[in-house]
C-alpha cells in the first residue's frame, strides 16, 4: 500500500485511541438540536450546534489525513424521509504536523429534514460520531433527540448565519472552468485540477473529494501558474483495485483568506 496512506492511517489510529480510565476527563464538546423553521415546501431546517472548549477543534466532512470524519446516524427517527447537511466554510489547522480541516468554538451545521408526512411532527434521533482534538485527538459519540412539532416559519439567526457562511458556488465566485486531468499510477490515479478563477486571498488550499466511497485522497500541492489555480494529488482504493472516477461526482473546495468556494464536477483535462 502507498507509504503516505499507511502513515496517515497509522497516525489517525494513534491520535484516535481511547484514553486510559485514569485519564478520564469531561468531554470538551457538547451538542444540541436547534429546532429551526419550516420552509414553504414543507422541509424543516434545523441546526446541530456543537460547543467546543477553548483550544479544541472538530473536523469537516473531509478532514485531512490526520482527521476523523464525522458520521451521522438518523435511525430511530420518525416521520423522516431524508436529511441534507450544509457545511459552513471550515478552517485549516495543523495536527501532529499534518494539515487538518475543521472547526473550533461554537459551530452550527444547518440540516434540512424532509418529512415523510408534511405538516406532522418529526421525532428526531441523531447519533453523531466525531473526533475532537487539542494536544491529542479522541473519538466522541453524541446522541441527541428532539421532538419537533411547531410550524414556525421565521429563520433562526444562528442557523441563518451558518447558512450564510457556506462556501460560494462556482457561479458566485466567477469560476470560468475547471478541468480534472487523470493519470494512472502504480497505486491508483494522479489527478491534476486546473481552475480558472479569481484569487481568494493568500494561502489558497484546494481539497478534492472523489465522491466515491472507499477512495482515499491525498492532500493536494497547490500553486498559481499563469493565472490558473493548479492542484495535484493522488487517490487510491485501500485494496489497490482500479478506480473508475466519474468527474461529475468530484467536489473541489478552495479555501482562501477571503472566503471559500465549492465546485461540483469538472471537465476532462
Amino acid at each position: 500500500m502507498h507509504r503516505t496512506l499507511l502513515s496517515a492511517l497509522a497516525l489517525s489510529c494513534l491520535l484516535a485511541k481511547d484514553l486510559p480510565a485514569e485519564d478520564a476527563f469531561e468531554m470538551p464538546v457538547s451538542g444540541e438540536i436547534l429546532p429551526g423553521w419550516v420552509q414553504a415546501d414543507g422541509t424543516r431546517v434545523i441546526g446541530l450546534r456543537m460547543k467546543l472548549a477553548p483550544g479544541w477543534k472538530t473536523y469537516w466532512r473531509s478532514p485531512g489525513d490526520a482527521g476523523i470524519p464525522p458520521t451521522f446516524d438518523w435511525r430511530g427517527s420518525e416521520n423522516l424521509k431524508g436529511v441534507g447537511i450544509t457545511w459552513p466554510a471550515p478552517g485549516v489547522f495543523l495536527t501532529a504536523g499534518m494539515r487538518t480541516i475543521g472547526y473550533e468554538g461554537d459551530v452550527v451545521l444547518p440540516i434540512a429534514l424532509a418529512p415523510t408526512r408534511k405538516g406532522e411532527p418529526i421525532s428526531l434521533q441523531a447519533t453523531v460520531d466525531m473526533g475532537v482534538c487539542k494536544d491529542i485527538c479522541i473519538p466522541h459519540r453524541m446522541t441527541l433527540e428532539a421532538f419537533i412539532d411547531d410550524q414556525n416559519t421565521k429563520p433562526t439567526p444562528a442557523i441563518a448565519a451558518a447558512l450564510a457562511a457556506r462556501p460560494y458556488s462556482a457561479q458566485d465566485a466567477d469560476v470560468s472552468y475547471v478541468t480534472c486531468a487523470l493519470r494512472p499510477t502504480e497505486d491508483g490515479l494522479a489527478i491534476t485540477a486546473t481552475l480558472d478563477m479569481p484569487a481568494i486571498g493568500r494561502d489558497e488550499i484546494v481539497i478534492i473529494e472523489p465522491g466515491q466511497p472507499g477512495v482515499w485522497m491525498s492532500e493536494t500541492q497547490t500553486e498559481r501558474a499563469n493565472g490558473m489555480l493548479v492542484a495535484v494529488g493522488e487517490m487510491m482504493l485501500s485494496d489497490g483495485s482500479p478506480i473508475a472516477l466519474d468527474r461529475d461526482d468530484v467536489t473541489i473546495t478552495v479555501l482562501g483568506q477571503n472566503h471559500a468556494v465549492e465546485i461540483r464536477g469538472c471537465d476532462p483535462g
